[in-house]
């Protein structure tokens, strides 16, 4: 079977990278000998990486094998991530919502069948956003989303033509391979309490970082614990923990991890951790895929989606509601009763990882004949 992926890759965002190598890793164990090319703002790398054919995936470059790509293949796997939103601006053909749909439109043009693949959905609040989905995503032959609030939000939005299923995010069927250079890149003794820190820029409540800072100076006052800042993202993410260490006032027991550290190797780090607090999705979902406790900053829908499926809801904060007392004494009840959160996140866990496997079955149920 001959598939092309079309998603946020290449871009060094490491949660997206992690979505990549769950498709590809997931799509060899279930297909027989699938033939995978990947539409890539970095091909070289990325087809060096994953072991697949790669196209650069903007319109400046090799746009003829994009459609030789595409007809050759028998499906297009639109994801996953959250691509379909307009978040950022959208022009009349540039940003991110309309180049994943002419991706769409193209595929169906050459004859190829499309697939939304475990998709977060949104916020499409542009006129123009609304009538391109309404338009091109109707034309998807099927659709699974990691959420039933996306699943709500496609409705909303008219796109009620392709199947829609809701199963869980691919991440939560990643496949770790066994290392630690993430860990030992630090001057680690072995026996801190580490609390992973992953934060973003985020505009509209940059008061957050203020109120971590502070809870994070408490936190090491009261537990003696070793915040490392692990960032998903490193051209954005690197400044930003900057900052926040730069308000603390014992910056000087915090780390900042590298940002050049694949999917796995931040994975791996992050079992490590006795508990994680932030602001990205795929920080927390590695954390409860660790069975480590989580106590989320959602900016977005998808965190707090994500939040209520792995239990950890109850313990985290809206980004412009932070009571940074209360989110101290959440961390410190975390922390303190480890063993308990775990029990809340394990089956709740074994539950997303078997959704998760059910992107692969409706893939197989649908398009493999």
């Amino acid at each position: 079977m001959k598939i092309v992926l079309s998603g946020f890759y290449g871009l060094g965002n490491t949660g997206d990278e992690a979505i990549l190598k769950s498709i590809v890793d997931n799509l060899r164990l279930e297909l027989d000998n699938p033939d995978i090319t990947v539409f890539s703002l970095s091909p070289d790398k990325t087809a060096a990486e994953h072991n697949v054919k790669s196209v650069y995936r903007g319109w400046r470059h090799q746009n003829k094998e994009k459609v030789k790509a595409l007809r050759k293949a028998d499906l297009l796997i639109s994801g996953g991530g959250g691509l379909l939103q307009d978040t950022y601006p959208t022009k009349f053909l540039f940003g991110p919502l309309p180049y994943y749909l002419l991706i769409v439109f193209l595929a169906k043009l050459c004859g190829t069948k499309v697939m939304f693949f475990s998709q977060g959905i949104g916020p499409v609040n542009s006129t123009w956003g609304k009538i391109l989905m309404k338009v091109f995503a109707n034309m998807a032959d099927f659709v699974t989303v990691r959420d039933q609030y996306s699943k709500d939000y496609l409705h909303k939005l008219g796109v009620t033509r392709p199947e829609t299923v809701v199963t869980a995010d691919i991440v939560f069927a990643f496949r770790a391979d066994k290392e630690d250079r993430a860990y030992q890149s630090l001057p680690l003794k072995g026996d801190e309490k580490i609390v992973a820190v992953t934060v973003r820029p985020w505009f509209e409540h940059p008061e957050y970082m203020d109120k971590l800072a502070w809870v994070l100076d408490r936190f090491i006052e009261q537990r003696g614990v070793t915040p490392i800042f692990v960032p998903m993202e490193g051209k954005y993410d690197v400044p930003a923990s900057n900052e926040v260490l730069s308000k603390m006032e014992h910056g000087d027991k915090t780390y900042i991890l590298g940002s050049d550290f694949s999917p796995n190797e931040f994975l791996n780090f992050i079992r490590h951790a006795d508990l994680t607090m932030g602001l990205r999705l795929h920080a927390l979902i590695y954390s409860a895929l660790s069975n480590v406790p989580h106590l989320g900053l959602s900016y977005d829908k998808k965190v707090e989606s994500f939040l209520k499926r792995s239990g950890m809801w109850d313990y985290s904060f809206p980004l412009g509601e932070i009571d940074q007392e209360k989110m101290l004494e959440n961390a410190l009840y975390l922390l303190d009763n480890k063993e308990e959160a775990q029990a809340i996140i394990e089956p709740n866990v074994a539950k997303l990882r078997a959704e998760a496997m059910r992107n692969l079955d409706l893939l197989k149920e649908k398009f493999v004949k």
